[in-house]
């Protein structure tokens, strides 16, 4: 039996994890035909095939997933063993993928970019703001942000920001126009702004008072899929938007918009980064997730 290579290795673990050479090949930086190729090798250096493929699938065989199961504890073996090699060059580098939708990656641009730049200049930090929900592990990120109770168990969660949470608001001139509302209710005889979420679904408005939880449907003549320009639309006497009260803040301060319906406000939450369990944490990664944990804030 010819021994594999370290790099043979690490392709059939991206391909197998990834069950797709295409991905496996965008996390690794190498082409499709390259890791094709090294699999190829790897499986007649072994005598066994270790991946059943298909036009349109890729999954391991028994075997495959034998050899899987066996490389995940020793690679990471091997990675911590690196990094702690890695220290003693003095500096972090590298490159940091985080998933995150719009208003969060704005509270990483804002809190943890400048402190990161200051402290690890040398570790580039790749922001990809999207509002799906992905799994970030099969598309490649190292990290991605989202509401505390929307991030998988088998995610390790660290808090960006906390008091979170979501407000109705309106200008002055539309409330005059139009009343104000002071119940959920009231805004079946109002105009809102309807919020078109990735999926393609219309966001249902959710509120709460005395422990008693309410989601309902809302006559949206306007619909937009920006929190800014629902924002905007609300400035501009549409009706009334229901926002995360960062996008608002500005417009609140000067005085553009009122919140309207407070004592229905649900609880505020936490936004946090997350990333794999049970994986070697890269030079890099640790570096930005140590700067989230020195800069979490309100």
């Amino acid at each position: 039996m010819v021994r594999p290579s370290l790099n043979d290795l690490a392709a059939f673990m991206a391909v197998a994890t990834h069950r797709s050479f295409r991905r496996a090949a965008d996390e690794l930086g190498a082409a499709p035909s390259t890791l094709s190729h090294a699999i190829r090798g790897l499986e007649a250096g072994l005598g066994v095939r270790l991946l059943n493929r298909t036009t349109r699938s890729v999954s391991p065989t028994e075997a495959g997933f034998q050899l899987l199961d066996a490389l995940r504890p020793a690679i990471v073996q091997l990675d911590e063993a690196l990094d702690a090699v890695a220290a003693f060059r003095g500096s972090v580098a590298g490159t940091v993928r985080v998933n995150a939708p719009r208003l969060a990656a704005a509270i990483i641009v804002r809190k943890v970019l400048p402190q990161m730049s200051v402290r690890f200049p040398d570790v580039t930090v790749d922001v990809v703001a999207e509002g799906k929900l992905i799994d970030i592990v099969s598309a490649g990120f190292d990290a991605g942000v989202r509401l505390a109770d929307m991030i998988p168990r088998d995610m390790i969660a660290m808090r960006l920001s906390k008091n979170f949470r979501y407000m109705c608001v309106a200008s002055p001139t539309y409330l005059d126009r139009a009343g104000v509302p002071a119940t959920p209710d009231d805004l079946r005889r109002h105009r809102c702004v309807g919020h078109r979420l990735p999926s393609g679904k219309l966001y249902r408005w959710e509120f709460e008072r005395g422990g008693a939880a309410l989601t309902m449907d809302v006559p949206a003549p306007v619909v937009l899929d920006d929190e800014d320009l629902m924002v905007e639309a609300a400035v501009r006497g549409v009706g009334v938007a229901y926002v995360p009260a960062l996008a608002a803040a500005a417009a609140l301060a000067s005085g553009q918009v009122r919140e309207v319906l407070g004592d229905w406000t649900q609880a505020a939450e936490d936004v946090a980064v997350y990333y794999p369990r049970g994986r070697a944490v890269p030079p890099a990664l640790r570096a930005f997730l140590d700067v989230v944990r020195d800069t979490a804030s309100d």
